[in-house]
């Protein structure tokens, strides 16, 4: 806590959101934001980028995050037309707020795009898990987070090893603060709610016989990016050795939207029609991390899971070629199989024979991450409203 005195004249912190990773994250910053002394201002925007109203009400809910003061509405589209729709509807928001800075979090459009109106109206930039890199500019997620941290004033990292990547493409050391993860606050200020995976599969309608096959033990799937799924040359192979791993261990797949269309659209759901494959649809945050908590391991291409296995000292085998969460691998559970069937099996035999990663829990990933922004936070912006108000000699 700063106990600094909060200038009546400084506007509100604007925070944004604008998908669903970016809920996870920003839940724990606005309640340390308001349990600071002094307490942050804040004014909430949801872009609306994730645009499923029934979805964004419940993680609100289970977040206990105040639903938005405002909503942008901007819905789906090409990633050109929905960046430019998000800098189309929030510069007013800047012209009649008047912040005393705008925070994004995470890489998604929103964060890129929120940050560049506001560097272009001279409104200080705050970037909150700064410095990820996987160094594959195939990703978009990739570009936004390089441009994002290009033009942020304040730069939150999740990790030490960020700042080395920040300083090499130029951005200066003073600008660069090491907190911890917040994706780590919201999960354990949840876990306790999280309902145990059994409640999950019953209230989902699965069959007893295959809630009694899952009992003695499951691994968790989710896939979702387009390099993997919007294939049929990649994602069969993806699901024929899940198909194999599923004999070993039953598993439990949550289905996104995207992957179910797919595995529709080239004819292979019978690769996952079994009773040893549960298909869910997409969870929610406090269901998703109970089925993550009982597993044992998990097969993703997610950047959050890798963290959130880490945490909870679940085994992890990414399945992508590269990760810009390194720090999961170096110090976590998880490890990088890509799209080769080959890994992915002698990864799940080794998890299955115990000699998966145990890993430790990286610094700063303790709950507190939020408490050290919402400190830090406060103090810069008094020292810079002080400094710009100050009489020039």
């Amino acid at each position: 806590m700063t106990n600094v005195a909060w200038p009546a004249e400084l506007g509100p912190v604007v925070c944004v959101v604008g998908a669903r990773p970016n809920f996870m994250k920003m839940a724990p910053i606005l309640r340390a934001f308001a349990a600071n002394v002094p307490a942050l201002p804040t004014l909430l925007v949801h872009t609306g980028q994730h645009y499923d109203r029934d979805m964004n009400d419940r993680l609100f809910e289970e977040l206990r995050l105040p639903h938005p003061d405002i909503n942008l509405e901007v819905g789906s589209g090409t990633h050109a037309v929905q960046t430019a729709e998000v800098m189309r509807r929030f510069e007013p928001v800047l012209d009649t707020r008047q912040p005393s800075c705008v925070l994004v979090v995470g890489d998604v459009n929103s964060t890129l795009a929120c940050a560049l109106v506001s560097a272009k109206k001279n409104v200080p930039v705050v970037h909150v898990e700064a410095g990820l890199r996987s160094y594959d500019r195939a990703m978009p997620e990739e570009i936004n987070r390089v441009l994002t941290d290009q033009i942020a004033d304040r730069l939150y990292t999740t990790e030490r090893g960020a700042l080395a990547n920040l300083t090499r493409e130029g951005v200066a050391e003073e600008r660069i603060h090491f907190v911890g993860n917040v994706m780590i606050d919201s999960l354990l200020s949840n876990r306790e709610f999280a309902p145990a995976a059994e409640n999950t599969l019953r209230l989902a309608g699965i069959a007893p016989r295959v809630l009694e096959c899952v009992a003695g033990g499951y691994g968790l799937v989710t896939l979702h990016r387009p390099s993997n799924v919007d294939s049929v040359d990649t994602l069969k192979p993806l699901l024929k050795v899940l198909r194999e791993v599923s004999e070993k261990v039953p598993l439990i797949f949550a289905l996104h939207p995207r992957t179910r269309a797919n595995i529709e659209r080239f004819g292979l759901m019978e690769l996952v029609t079994s009773e040893r494959m549960v298909l869910l649809p997409p969870q929610g945050y406090l269901e998703m991390l109970g089925l993550l908590a009982g597993a044992k391991l998990v097969l993703s291409d997610s950047g959050g899971l890798q963290e959130e296995t880490t945490a909870l000292g679940v085994p992890c085998l990414t399945i992508r070629e590269n990760t810009e969460r390194p720090i999961t691998i170096e110090q976590g559970t998880n490890t990088l199989v890509g799209c080769d069937p080959r890994a992915i099996r002698l990864g799940v035999d080794e998890i299955l024979s115990g000699a998966g990663k145990c890993g430790r829990i990286p610094e700063f990933w303790d709950g507190r991450a939020a408490e050290r922004i919402a400190a830090d936070l406060a103090r810069w912006l008094v020292d810079r409203h002080q400094r710009c108000a100050a009489p020039r000699a």
